[in-house]
């Protein structure tokens, strides 16, 4: 129901309501309306139940179970969503010079340390703002390695078929042609039609680990 279907004429509330106030004399005539505005006009507990209805129609994490395996690891409990709220990160401008910014700058850098430790990665990055965009950080380091190395015949991405969309379109962007790898009934991907794509022509192998399917990939050391 829209909530246009709740208005009835004159309805409204005093807290709402902005009958009395005089306009500021500062504004132009050319700003002002000529007419009201064709909103609703319904109660203060009409307006709540409805958007809070609206609300929970919506799919949520905390309301129901979500399966996408690669998404699940980006649930934040609730602890790390305060700790994200303390005054030292919430207040802080985003160009803060460095001399203010020096505890700020040491949790982030402790963090990379701490993911490299986990990967065995020399170096990381937290730069990237998004799981898309991270791939394609890493798709471009990967375009711009071959380059370097003058080795410009690996044109070819592997990315198994029970990938995200966004694995393939990365890839492209970066110039690549994709070439699909099969996955088993399992949820693993298919070793064996990896073996056999792999060649001179391949540029890398896009995994997410768990996929999408919410596996965490059995033979993820042979596949590395």
């Amino acid at each position: 129901m829209l909530i246009f279907e709740h208005s009835a004429k004159g309805r409204k509330t005093k807290i709402q309501s902005a009958s009395g106030n005089a306009l500021p004399s500062d504004i132009p005539a050319s700003f002002l309306r000529e007419r009201a505005p064709g909103l609703p006009e319904v109660s203060e507990m009409q307006a709540v139940r409805h958007y809070t209805s609206l609300s929970q129609k919506n799919f949520s994490i905390d309301t129901h179970f979500y399966p996408l395996g690669s998404c699940t690891m980006k649930h934040n409990p609730r602890v790390c969503n305060s700790l994200a709220m303390l005054p030292g990160f919430l207040s802080r401008h985003p160009l803060a010079p460095d001399n203010k910014s020096q505890g700020f700058m040491a949790c982030m850098y402790e963090l990379q340390e701490m993911l490299c430790d986990v990967t065995g990665m020399a170096g990381f990055s937290l730069t990237p703002m998004a799981g898309a965009q991270g791939e394609f950080a890493g798709v471009a380091m990967i375009r711009a390695y071959h380059d370097a190395q003058g080795d410009t015949e690996r044109k070819e991405i592997l990315v198994p078929d029970a990938a995200h969309g966004t694995n393939p379109a990365t890839a492209t962007m970066c110039g690549f042609s994709v070439k699909e790898i099969p996955t088993l009934a399992s949820g693993d991907v298919d070793v064996d039609a990896l073996k056999a794509a792999v060649g001179p022509q391949t540029a890398g192998l896009m995994l997410t680990n768990p996929s999408t399917l919410g596996v965490f990939e059995r033979n993820i050391e042979e596949i590395a």
